[in-house]
């Protein structure tokens, strides 16, 4: 590779027309995008090339190899429409390890600019700016719908459809985009197209803008509403008051709420209990913030980076087969974590089961967590053995003491069961309760219709009406 190369860094306008006359000649000129690529062709720049990398090529490689057979002291013209420049990935990566006396840089025109008074339309949100290459392998956007985003230099058709599947996890498909389009002819103006046709676009797209479809639908935009509701001056009397013991409550509520949508399958109430609990995170992520204990970006970070750590299967270059593997790796994770922590000696696998569970969760999380280190049966059929020992020893029990305990055993081998089926017991317990009270009341209502009193019916007509209740469950 090239040493002690000058690079000449240039945006695009009438600037970098003067520049490139003023050098006349360069080693090699590399143009990012289309339209950079025809303005060095019209001042009939020699040796001037269009970036492109392989997918599965870093920016590193794609230099070295590009800069290989170049001689030292080897003048390079890099010309850009992405402005800032400082957001080119291309142009930071031929600056990098360059002494600063060898790099020129030279502002360019931005081409952005005929859509200022659509920007205007959206006072409220933040413009972004973002190079394409940043967004290669992503399954999410690196912003939200609340910001104004301008992608540069989309050249190839599987970027573009890359892009708009991206696009498309984030923002309605009849979502109006403006593509800033290089024709072959020469010609550049700004088109309009739903998100849903973006893929057919056939021309280089040298800025891709992305309006907002919201100014709420954002974690900082609802940290803000927290911090509001908290704010000593203007916030509000009650917020103001909660505490982390105050909200306790709260957050159990809001997830049994949670639980009981998932339960009956009711994605709309799901979503609304969701941002319950969600606010709930936030307030106590507040509280600490201003009490210097810790803040959401703490939280974030410190879940994110517990994840990719356990997840080395699909982050790093570990082999798994199948998912008894990733059980076992998780936890042999977990163990090096409370190593590196200095707590190996206070803490076991069973104690990140919270005392506090629901006596059935935590039956099963208990189980599951031994089982992941091999402590289980071979097969189910010593466990089903098992539940009819427990329940024989329920019926010899000698005293009720003797007798409530057993049952505990009984109750503890039934939840392995479940759990070797693959069902989560306390949503199963859920439904049946939930399948109980449907039939009950449906007894209680056919009784109100005939006009009898409940407790004067016989347990064979309350029974007739519980087999006609079957006929209603869902």
């Amino acid at each position: 590779m090239a040493n002690n190369y000058k690079l000449i860094y240039c945006g695009l306008g009438s600037e970098a027309v003067e520049n490139i006359r003023r050098v006349k000649t360069f080693d090699l000129a590399i143009a990012r995008g289309t339209t950079a690529l025809n303005l060095l062709h019209m001042e009939q720049v020699a040796l001037a090339t269009l970036f492109s990398k392989q997918d599965d090529q870093s920016l590193v490689q794609w230099k070295q190899q590009t800069l290989a057979n170049l001689k030292d002291n080897a003048t390079i013209l890099y010309l850009t429409p992405i402005v800032p420049m400082i957001a080119d990935q291309v142009g930071i990566c031929l600056g990098q390890d360059i002494p600063s006396i060898n790099m020129v840089t030279h502002r360019g025109e931005d081409m952005a600019f005929g859509l200022t008074s659509l920007l205007a339309q959206y006072p409220q949100s933040a413009l972004v700016t973002v190079d394409s290459l940043l967004l290669e392998n992503k399954h999410h956007p690196p912003f939200s719908a609340d910001n104004s985003i301008l992608i540069y230099t989309i050249e190839t058709k599987e970027k573009l459809l890359q892009i708009q599947k991206l696009l498309s996890s984030l923002f309605p498909q009849d979502h109006l985009l403006h593509p800033l389009i290089q024709k072959i002819d020469g010609e550049i103006g700004w088109k309009k197209t739903p998100l849903s046709q973006l893929g057919e676009i056939t021309d280089p797209i040298t800025i891709l803008f992305v309006p907002p479809t919201s100014h709420d639908s954002s974690l900082e935009s609802f940290q803000e509403v927290i911090a509001h509701l908290r704010a000593p001056e203007d916030g509000c009397p009650w917020d103001k008051k909660q505490t982390h013991e105050s909200l306790r409550t709260y957050l159990l509520e809001e997830t049994y709420e949670a639980l009981d949508a998932l339960d009956r399958h009711d994605p709309g109430s799901l979503k609304e209990e969701l941002g319950d609990i969600l606010l709930q995170i936030l307030l106590h992520s507040q509280i600490a913030a201003e009490a210097g204990e810790f803040t959401m970006a703490d939280v974030l970070s410190g879940i994110n980076r517990k994840i990719v750590y356990r997840h080395p299967h699909v982050f790093k270059d570990w082999v798994v087969d199948g998912e008894k593997d990733v059980v076992q790796n998780w936890e042999s994770l977990k163990g090096q974590e409370r190593l590196k922590n200095g707590d190996e000696s206070k803490k076991g696998m069973l104690d990140g089961v919270p005392i506090s569970y629901p006596a059935l969760a935590q039956a099963q999380a208990i189980q599951d967590r031994a089982a992941r280190v091999g402590f289980d049966w071979p097969d189910i059929g010593p466990v089903l053995e098992k539940v009819m020992e427990e329940l024989e020893e329920v019926k010899m029990a000698a005293n009720e003491e003797e007798r409530a305990k057993e049952l505990g055993d009984l109750l503890f081998a039934l939840v392995n069961v479940i759990r070797w089926y693959k069902v989560d017991s306390e949503s199963a317990l859920r439904q049946t309760n939930l399948k109980f009270r449907k039939r009950f009341a449906f007894i209680e209502e056919q009784a109100r219709l005939s006009g009898k009193d409940m407790q004067k019916m016989t347990l064979a007509e309350m029974d007739a009406f519980w087999e006609q209740a079957k006929g209603f469950d869902v």
